[in-house]
């Protein structure tokens, strides 16, 4: 599939603003490990193949393993991962799957376990702004190998 349009160049104002969001999430309260695992499952959720590539390098070049990386879809029958990643891995899923899931009490009540509420807000705004590129993504159909920033 070809790029149906290039969103970066026809507004930019609109891609800079939700740029904003990752130099927040560059220095927010959660690891750089945790936010670049996070946008690799939600890329994952929403099928989003250029960011699955692009977060998948960076987690390794953060230093995650690739057989935690390759049990990262199925994160919940693996004991590679950490309560805490667990926890927010299923807060991502339900947060990403909103419409469906409707961040349910014992998601919550699990991540409060192991994160503060500044945390949870960060967690959650790295999320949410990884949907948005994710959907950006898909619908204009930017795939693996294009050039450009990554998101």
């Amino acid at each position: 599939m070809a790029l149906r349009l290039e969103y970066r160049d026809i507004a930019p104002g609109a891609v800079k603003a939700l740029a904003g969001l990752n130099t927040y999430s560059a220095r927010c309260s959660i690891s750089q490990r945790l936010r670049r695992l996070i946008e690799t499952r939600v890329s994952q959720i929403n099928d989003c193949n250029y960011c699955i590539a692009t977060h998948w390098q960076q987690c390794l070049d953060l230093g995650e393993t690739a057989e935690r990386m390759e049990n990262l879809a199925t994160w919940r029958d693996s004991s590679l991962f950490t309560p805490a990643e667990r926890a927010a891995l299923a807060w991502t899923g339900s947060v990403t799957l909103i419409a469906e899931r409707r961040a349910p009490d014992p998601e919550y009540a699990d991540l409060q376990v192991h994160f503060s509420e500044i945390e949870i807000v960060d967690l959650t705004f790295v999320t949410l702004s990884m949907n948005a590129w994710n959907r950006l993504a898909i619908a204009f159909r930017r795939e693996v190998g294009d050039i450009g920033a990554a998101e």
